[in-house]
């Protein structure tokens, strides 16, 4: 039976998030960065109320509108099966939707080191899945691989000469403790990715989300791109109240 999720209504408040165009390796990037605290604001959506899972921004949108709110900005939030379900970790609302997964395979997620996006009332942290062992109550998490930067160094199996370009989606936790998510507008390898987060996001921590299907929702900078035939598994968003 699949299990149905109820978003709480929470207070939104007005985020001083900054978004900015940026070239690296040869390749265009946009970041999207919230100030230190503003990461209580995002929200993670994976099913719709009746245990459906969203698939794509269109419900997603539909379903906030009826709340009296606007998405501002999302991206697709990790891996996820052909099931439309996490191939890791998973926690909503504080709630443990999916397990954390350390088993073996092959693809991006089982490229160990892999890692744990988390957010707790005292911050985020991007952390390796080996050590993900949170103190505090974690409010929303993703897990997703590979790691891109570990303790300020690149995961070290990520080599310059790598031919496998795709666009990429990440996320990391700078020096001031800011969530940073990056996007690719063109294709770059996973040692460029983490390069980018570590030379100039200045995150000593960082985490790839997808390669291949990222895609960003960021209107205030013309970005729209999500493939309508190519259904979305969870969605790491930001909303605002809708003006009347």
């Amino acid at each position: 039976m699949m299990l149905a999720l109820v978003h709480p209504r929470i207070p939104l408040p007005v985020v001083a998030a900054s978004s900015f165009p940026l070239e690296h390796h040869g390749t265009k990037f946009v970041v999207f960065r919230l100030d230190k605290g503003e990461e209580q604001s995002l929200r993670f959506f994976w099913k719709r109320p009746d245990g459906s899972a969203y698939a794509g921004l269109s419900a997603l949108r539909r379903d906030l509108a009826a709340q009296g709110e606007q998405l501002v900005f999302a991206t697709n939030g990790g891996i996820f099966s052909r099931e439309m379900v996490p191939m890791g970790l998973y926690i909503e609302n504080g709630v443990i939707l999916s397990p954390l997964n350390s088993s073996t395979g092959s693809g991006n997620f089982f490229f160990k080191p892999t890692g744990v996006f988390t957010i707790a009332n005292n911050g985020a942290q991007v952390v390796e899945t080996e050590a993900y062992r949170p103190a505090d109550p974690v409010r929303l998490a993703v897990q997703s691989g590979p790691m891109l930067v570990i303790g300020g160094e690149l995961h070290p199996h990520l080599f310059p000469g790598n031919k496998s370009r795709k666009s990429r989606n990440g996320v990391g936790v700078d020096r001031e403790g800011r969530v940073v998510f990056a996007f690719s507008d063109g294709c770059i390898n996973l040692h460029g990715f983490g390069t980018l987060f570590r030379d100039r996001l200045d995150c000593p921590n960082a985490l790839a989300l997808d390669g291949q299907l990222s895609r960003i929702y960021l209107p205030e900078r013309n970005y729209y791109a999500f493939w309508p035939w190519r259904p979305l598994g969870t969605i790491i968003g930001l909303s605002k109240r809708s003006i009347t």
